[in-house]
């Protein structure tokens, strides 16, 4: 089953920059997932029991690193 996901982070601190271009890269860095960036979210592509483990884990890294963090998620079905 084929899936998109866009997600946009918010980390509460002064330089939120570098959080979100961790959080991206890890995303990047796995074999199986497209990853798109743009100006206001990063959409992830891709098999459902691919990118769901992933994303977990990349979330995962981000939540335990920074203090606070929001992160706003849409999944979408993409029919074959």
């Amino acid at each position: 089953m084929q899936i998109a996901i866009e997600i946009s982070m918010y980390p509460f601190r002064p330089n939120y920059e570098q959080p979100i271009l961790n959080f991206i890269g890890l995303l990047k860095d796995e074999d199986g997932l497209r990853v798109q960036v743009n100006d206001m979210s990063t959409q992830i592509f891709g098999d459902f029991d691919t990118v769901m483990p992933r994303l977990q884990t990349a979330m995962k890294q981000a939540f335990t690193e920074e203090h606070t963090t929001v992160m706003v998620m849409k999944v979408l079905h993409v029919p074959e």
